[in-house]
């Protein structure tokens, strides 16, 4: 099973959730989804919801916000967990996720604090367009 060092407590539905996250990688589910896939084997929703919870405490899970009326989304980030946050783009037409891993984005974010004055969260910025795959079915 997978170790986090942070959790003070582990139970068989956390390693399960963990399990699940880690093994989809660079995917990301809401509580809600996560709560359907384990009702399967019996976990709860509101299990699901606490064990999030405590994994984005430890820092194996990232939770950010696509949108102010959307739910969060949760991914795992294991020991590569960021406390700079992940910045996303969103297809308007089918709504995929996507992460955006580049210096660029760093970099815009560095100047709009520095020139403006203004610090970005990243857990809840999400650029939104078209995604390749829409753009050429058109």
């Amino acid at each position: 099973m997978i170790t986090v060092l942070k959790l003070e407590y582990k139970t068989k539905q956390q390693d399960l959730i963990l399990e699940f996250l880690k093994n989809s990688a660079q995917k990301h589910f809401t509580a809600l989804e996560l709560a359907e896939h384990f009702k399967t084997v019996g976990i709860g929703k509101a299990t699901v919801y606490r064990q999030l919870e405590k994994l984005v405490d430890s820092g194996a899970v990232n939770k950010f916000f696509t949108g102010e009326n959307a739910a969060a989304c949760f991914e795992f980030v294991g020991n590569s967990h960021n406390e700079n946050g992940c910045f996303h783009c969103r297809c308007e037409l089918c709504g995929t996720l996507i992460h955006l891993h580049c210096e660029e984005i760093a970099s815009v974010k560095e100047h709009i604090e520095k020139t403006h004055g203004f610090e970005i969260n990243p857990f809840r910025t999400v650029f939104y367009g078209i995604c390749s795959d829409c753009r050429n079915k058109k």
